[in-house]
């Protein structure tokens, strides 16, 4: 199976439904726009459906404000058997300063599954440029450290009982 394009923007308003009481967007719309940033980005590059495992290094730099347009860039970085790993840059716009920032970045590890929710393959990913390489290099690290940790927590759950 061929792969679908391995990159995805998205650009959105903030609007006033979307702040909490200090003005700011709440944390929480921002983790729902990532988390379907990141299945747009993976269904589309595996050609199926696919559900969210992990989201790790959500990390918000910058609050984002009503008025502001937030653009999402992602990417799928490194892919396993069923899984890949989507890394997003989310950079704020404030349209009236003319000023951009970068306000949050994150990880995806997103399943693809098939019609049963069953995990199926995805293509495997080939980078082409030397930036596609040092994502898939840092992606196949990042997975070493998640599978680490899934392990600790596992000896964790096994010595507390």
């Amino acid at each position: 199976m061929e792969p679908g394009n391995a990159q995805l923007t998205m650009t959105v308003l903030m609007t006033p439904d979307m702040a909490n009481f200090s003005g700011n967007v709440h944390g929480g719309t921002l983790l729902k726009y990532l988390d379907e940033v990141a299945y747009a980005c993976a269904s589309r590059y595996a050609g199926t459906y696919v559900v969210t495992l992990s989201v790790d290094q959500v990390i918000f730099r910058e609050p984002v404000h009503v008025g502001e347009l937030v653009t999402f860039m992602a990417s799928v970085n490194y892919t396993g058997n069923t899984s890949m790993e989507v890394g997003i840059k989310v950079v704020t716009e404030n349209i009236r300063e003319r000023s951009v920032r970068h306000s949050n970045s994150c990880f995806f590890t997103m399943v693809a599954v098939d019609d049963d929710r069953r995990p199926v393959k995805v293509p495997p990913r080939q980078p082409q440029d030397s930036e596609e390489k040092r994502r898939f290099l840092q992606g196949q690290q990042r997975r070493q450290i998640r599978q680490e940790l899934e392990q600790r927590y596992q000896n964790l759950k096994t010595d507390a009982i």
